[in-house]
């Protein structure tokens, strides 16, 4: 059932680049738009589980963003300015006026920013695990030192698609390890995208995550900004996350105006495939109310 909502796509020519896009869902209905996460993210990885719940009664948009999946190639910095950008370009290609914006880590942090410039486009907001929420990242300035080296970010996604290198990374991520569901499914997606990500010469960050390092602060921080958010918003955390802490997502939710904290048990960074029925129901659970 899951690949079904995946099988059938559109490519979309927008002015800055060509878009994968999947769509489910009556067409009337209220338009969720999902974005995902940086790396080696697909909106057929993060997405699989909950698509199909959310188009039952929902007009449900799905994108492979900028360099990822079907989504290739594009030129120039694809940054947080960009980013929005293409949302901005794909709500008017797509017809919609409003949407609830749904992203996973910089699916997240660009969710938000555009929710910050365009609250008038954004039904609601639900930021799962987001990125763009720190001043500062441990090891800062070492980590922005070594993102300038692009050689070195090159040989990495290459380094990086090895099958057992990849194999021992992801089960170190996935909360549950080799017991995530679909989990040789989910291996065969994020190896065809290490594969594609080496084959177009790209490098294994994305620049949306090199370009919000300066060398001693953050340059995308959305919490200072927070406080003028002028949307409805559900914040998940999955409790096992090792990149966005608690902390940091109690700050957002404290500064946001009306948000909503949801908490995961059992799931960390990649929360929709480590507990996707808990998530389901939260996101569910949030879209109703705002219905």
């Amino acid at each position: 059932m899951t690949a079904d909502f995946f099988a059938e796509y559109q490519d979309v020519d927008l002015a800055q680049g060509p878009l994968r896009v999947y769509q489910a869902g009556p067409v009337g209905a209220p338009c969720v738009v999902l974005l995902h996460g940086a790396m080696l993210d697909t909106a057929e990885l993060t997405w699989r589980h909950l698509m199909p719940v959310l188009a039952r009664d929902r007009r449900v948009v799905a994108v492979d963003l900028p360099r990822h999946g079907g989504s290739r190639p594009w030129e120039g910095v694809l940054d947080q300015a960009r980013m929005e950008r293409v949302v901005e370009e794909l709500l008017d290609h797509l017809g919609v006026s409003r949407a609830v914006l749904v992203g996973l880590s910089m699916g997240g942090g660009i969710g938000i920013g555009y929710a910050l410039a365009r609250p008038e486009r954004v039904a609601g907001l639900v930021a799962i695990n987001p990125g763009g929420l720190d001043d500062k990242r441990p090891l800062q300035w070492l980590t922005w030192l070594l993102l300038q080296c692009s050689p070195l970010l090159r040989w990495s996604a290459r380094w990086v698609a090895s099958p057992s290198m990849l194999r021992r990374s992801m089960v170190r991520t996935f909360a549950r390890r080799e017991s995530t569901r679909d989990f040789e499914a989910l291996m065969e997606l994020i190896g065809a995208e290490a594969r594609r990500r080496a084959e177009h010469g790209e490098r294994a960050l994305d620049d949306w995550q090199i370009a919000a390092f300066g060398p001693r602060r953050m340059r995308l921080n959305h919490l200072p900004e927070l406080p003028r958010l002028r949307v409805p918003s559900l914040w998940v955390h999955g409790q096992e996350d090792t990149l966005v802490s608690r902390a940091v997502m109690r700050q957002a939710v404290e500064s946001a105006p009306g948000a909503v904290l949801a908490e995961i048990g059992g799931a960390g960074h990649l929360a929709p495939l480590d507990q996707p029925d808990a998530v389901a129901e939260a996101v569910v659970s949030f879209l109703d109310g705002l219905d």
